[in-house]
């Protein structure tokens, strides 16, 4: 957690943005409201998770340290209401 809110890491790098990443870039204004000002997005040229078969398939996605794989915006939304809601 950075500040107490969560930190949401996206990877941009090449394999990732390819595999769908790129339909992430505007997470940070699908945020719902209740949760925007406790998530801190911060976007990577890589976050170095592709070559590491055990992650399974890009793109990734960090959520305060937890590796999401095949992101999706639904899929984030979930993980981030699951972090703050518990």
């Amino acid at each position: 957690m950075t500040d107490g809110k969560i930190l949401l890491e996206l990877c941009f790098g090449t394999t990732c943005f390819v595999m769908g990443a790129s339909k992430l870039q505007e997470i940070e204004s699908l945020i719902p409201p209740q949760y925007k000002n406790k998530v801190e997005v911060k976007a990577h040229t890589c976050l170095d998770l592709c070559k590491n078969a055990t992650y399974m398939k890009a793109p990734f996605v960090k959520l305060d340290g937890e590796i999401i794989s095949e992101a999706t915006v639904e899929k984030i939304l979930k993980a981030i209401e699951r972090k703050i809601d518990g």
